[in-house]
């Protein structure tokens, strides 16, 4: 059949491939719950887009002021720059990234050369590639109006300066991909990156603290990078602007080789994917044992028996969840190890900034950044249910048991790393007033009552699908974050207002007996909310299978 059917020229390919992806698109958008996260990842865009301009701005002077003050040898820095954003931002970024996978384009009967180009140019759809790009023409339209002798250095330069990063970040992303492929390795690797980011946080405050700062060799940092990419783009600007032909040249005979040999490694490694590689983590069939059936009470344990049995039930599978997930557990070590980074920089007796933060006013803002994190997920508590979501509405279950399952355990959560972050506080900075302390204890009661009803709402109004032991592809719903942001914002904002009228007013205790007013306030909305929201998952039945299933 191949030997009579006529195969498509190699930009048929990819113009059909494009037009696939289009078409799922607008079919994606047809559903409701599409429409609202589409809204929300482009308002959460805007944000993004006003950073870029104003990066692109900056870009704009300082070329200007480059090449009039005939600085031409510092372009290199604004191409360090573009490089490390372009490389490094999509390891932060990974999971709020598309979720496309590359490797499903293997199923279409493409030739090789299409799949070797649509793969670099997916590498330019990134948010990161996109926004280098952008200041990258905003470099050479600056040396167009400045001085168009250097414009055809600056435009060949940032081309090859495109290859070079495209294929290096294609070729890392396709690496990364195969060495990612089993689940523990991911964890493990996710651990490790925590750890030396967090890590390197410390280094600056133990340096002021217990030492001085030891200054860098600039000129030895600048001739051992004079190899790198960055550097050889400057070169050849340099070298261009002085005409000097010697310099441009090995700029651009450098880049140059760095693209042919990046392209290399990745046609090899991408001919392999092509080839049909397999990266399945499908474990090896093998005879079942035998379980024996267990009452649900027995199963979830004396500390849980008190509670109903659906409650009961959830809870424990709730705590499974947890720690099955390595990404989610390895996340409740971060707020203890920033609060002791913070603590370092800005409180104690001896911290790192010349004006140290009063207990009166730390304590609060820990609480809340600590509420801030550790809230997030709260507002798609479904998004790790899967297949598994349509059983809650299989049996004869109220949904308000599930919800109040989950939200035990975010507190339970909240509790504990609450409890450790105050220990930590007392031990570095001391804590603040008894006033003050108790009635930021009644505030977080307050905010996270109020919040887990929004969240509540959300997780059933705009749910989304997240799986274990992934990074890429695993973001939230746009309208989720968004919902989130604004409560969060709003609670943050009473919390405010109601202990700065403590401080100004001549009662301490004021702000306590209205937190705990607002408290009880809340904890009766959410009583009240529990039956609405399961009427609510009954309506919205269709759509959350749709969505958490597929």
């Amino acid at each position: 059949m191949a030997d009579v059917a006529h195969l498509p020229g190699l930009f048929e390919q990819i113009w059909l491939v494009a037009g696939l992806r289009w078409r799922i698109l607008r079919n994606n958008m047809k559903n409701k719950n599409r429409v609202w996260d589409v809204i929300g990842v482009v308002i959460s865009s805007v944000v993004g887009i006003v950073f870029v301009a104003g990066i692109a701005i900056l870009v704009f002077v300082g070329t200007v002021a480059f090449l009039n003050d005939r600085h031409e040898a510092r372009f290199g820095l604004l191409f360090w720059g573009f490089f490390l954003w372009w490389q490094v931002l999509p390891i932060f970024v990974a999971g709020f990234s598309p979720s496309f996978s590359f490797r499903s384009l293997l199923r279409f009967p493409l030739k090789f050369s299409a799949f070797y180009s649509i793969g670099l140019a997916y590498g330019l759809a990134d948010s990161a590639a996109l926004a280098s790009l952008v200041w990258l023409v905003t470099m050479v339209v600056a040396a167009m109006v400045t001085r168009i002798s250097v414009a055809p250095a600056m435009i060949l330069a940032s081309a090859l300066f495109v290859v070079v990063n495209v294929t290096l970040e294609r070729l890392i992303g396709s690496w990364l991909e195969k060495i990612l492929a089993k689940r523990k390795a991911r964890e493990i690797f996710l651990a490790l990156f925590v750890l030396f980011i967090v890590g390197v946080q410390f280094i600056g405050p133990a340096i002021q603290k217990y030492g001085k700062s030891p200054r860098p060799d600039l000129a030895k940092i600048v001739r051992y990078a004079r190899p790198s990419p960055p550097s050889l783009a400057g070169e050849l600007i340099a070298g261009a602007a002085a005409g000097d032909s010697a310099t441009a040249g090995i700029g651009a005979a450098g880049l140059a080789g760095y693209a042919v040999l990046l392209g290399g490694l990745l046609f090899f490694r991408y001919r392999d994917q092509f080839r049909g590689e397999e990266l399945s983590e499908t474990v090896a069939p093998a005879r079942a044992a035998a379980k024996s059936v267990v009452p649900v009470r027995d199963a979830a344990g004396p500390e849980l028996r008190l509670l109903p049995v659906t409650v009961a039930a959830v809870l424990g599978k709730e705590f499974r969840y947890l720690f099955r997930n390595g990404f989610v557990a390895t996340a409740l070590f971060f707020p203890p190890m920033l609060v002791l980074l913070f603590s370092m920089q800005f409180g104690g007796a001896h911290p790192t900034t010349k004006h140290a933060i009063s207990p009166d006013l730390f304590f609060p803002g820990m609480m809340a950044y600590l509420t801030l994190i550790l809230m997030a997920p709260s507002f798609n508590s479904f998004a790790y249910e899967s297949r598994g979501m349509q059983t809650y509405f299989m049996l004869p279950v109220r949904f308000r048991d599930i919800l109040m399952a989950k939200n035990l355990v975010t507190l339970a959560i909240l509790t504990g790393e609450i409890a450790s972050c105050v220990a930590l506080l007392k031990w570095r900075v001391g804590l603040p007033p008894s006033p003050i302390f108790f009635a930021t204890i009644c505030a977080l009661i307050f905010a996270v009552t109020g919040q887990l009803t929004i969240a509540n709402w959300s997780s059933l109004k705009f749910p989304k699908k997240m799986e274990f032991g992934k990074m890429q592809g695993n973001r939230q719903s746009g309208m989720a974050v968004l919902v989130a942001f604004g409560s969060q914002l709003v609670f943050a904002t009473t919390c405010g207002l109601v202990l700065f009228v403590g401080r100004i007013g001549n009662n301490p205790w004021l702000p306590m007996e209205i937190f705990l007013w607002l408290a009880a306030a809340a904890v009766a909305g959410y009583i009240a909310a529990l039956d609405p929201l399961t009427k609510l998952a009954e309506e919205k039945k269709e759509s959350i299978l749709d969505a958490l299933m597929k």
